[in-house]
């Protein structure tokens, strides 16, 4: 394996705590929380952003390096093995409900970070044996239809007042998750019926991918439940709503009150690296495969995560992810550091025009 593809590995990291909080009782039932929102973010408030990119030969052999996609391929199967073992974890334990709930939010952070994130980064391949992998890693958070909104609509809106995973500015986040979850899901299905009309078949078809997603997530929450019983299928969908809530968070502090320049009535400017938030923080790129980088993942949606750029010009969040999206949790707070990272962009003086997205 390549020596800079190593730590991609890291991640695993969680995948053992995950192990830890599912056999054991007490306060290590809460040990991947404990190190993704209080470890995590206390490390990279000491630790600087690193924006240092691969130069032109570094780029083009991880481009042909394979081991970076077979890390992923490793990660889809880690995440069912971690979900099957959470699944199992209740069969003979009696434990507390803070016990229970430690488990269910590590679930819920491996659905979020693992599930939709690996999902996300193999939603954008090319060929099919990915583009499933992506599908099966967005199953375990029972979200697969943001397969179909976050290529075909999210990147085509985004920056806009028609993407609902776009926050407006002083929108908070709590307001944000009803709309993008609501909307998002009607966008998914607007596309989707639009694809099945252009192919002269009805709605209802077998081919329809919003159909067929959710008769896959119908199977295997019925799966669960008659395996496992109606307590434990309650505990999964809990885990899975809480990797949602994740995404989004994450979705939120991405856009958060950025705005493309209008160009005609309806149409906007192609997406540019300052129309994301970026976040160059070493420990939230590796653990979340550069997915921080995300001003040049709109900027150039079909590079892989192991390319992916910092851009002078692109806006910094004020830490790591973990970091900002504890900071988005607390409105006054996100509020006070962001808005005056908005204002600061709009000054004359920065090279490129920054609009902001109201309600």
């Amino acid at each position: 394996m390549n020596v800079k593809a190593i730590k991609y590995l890291s991640p695993i990291t969680v995948y053992l705590l995950a192990y830890v909080a599912f056999t054991y009782t007490g306060w290590l039932t809460w040990l991947p929380m404990i190190y993704a929102w209080i470890l995590l973010p206390l490390f990279e408030l000491f630790l600087k952003p690193d924006g240092k990119n691969l130069d032109a030969a570094e780029e083009e052999m991880a481009k042909k390096d394979k081991s970076y996609d077979y890390l992923l391929y490793i990660f889809v199967l880690l995440q069912f093995i971690a979900l099957i073992y959470f699944l199992f974890s209740f069969k003979s334990a009696t434990l507390t409900w803070w016990e229970l709930a430690g488990r269910i939010f590590s679930m819920g952070l491996l659905c979020g970070t693992f599930g939709i994130n690996i999902g996300h980064e193999l939603g954008h391949r090319v060929n099919s044996f990915e583009q499933s992998l992506a599908k099966a890693a967005l199953l375990s958070s029972l979200y697969m239809h943001f397969f179909i909104e976050h290529n075909k609509g999210h990147h085509k809106n985004v920056a806009t007042p028609q993407d609902p995973s776009s926050a407006h500015y002083n929108e908070p986040v709590y307001l944000f998750y009803f709309r993008t979850i609501f909307f998002s899901y009607l966008s998914a299905w607007k596309i989707a019926n639009d694809e099945i009309s252009k192919k002269g078949l009805p709605i209802l078809h077998w081919k329809n991918e919003m159909l067929q997603a959710h008769i896959i997530q119908l199977l295997f929450v019925a799966t669960i439940f008659f395996v496992f019983g109606l307590n434990v299928t309650v505990y999964y969908l809990c885990a899975a709503f809480i990797g949602i809530i994740l995404l989004e968070t994450v979705n939120y502090i991405e856009h958060y009150g950025l705005l493309r320049n209008e160009t005609t009535m309806g149409k906007y400017e192609r997406a540019m690296p300052w129309h994301s938030w970026n976040s160059n923080h070493i420990l939230g790129r590796v653990m979340l495969f550069e997915l921080s980088r995300h001003s040049d993942h709109h900027y150039m949606a079909s590079k892989k995560y192991q390319v992916l750029q910092h851009h002078p010009d692109a806006p910094q969040l004020p830490t790591g992810y973990p970091g900002s999206m504890i900071l988005a949790l607390i409105p006054p707070v996100w509020f006070f550091i962001m808005n005056k990272r908005i204002k600061q962009l709009q000054k004359p003086n920065n090279p490129v025009s920054i609009k902001i997205l109201m309600d």
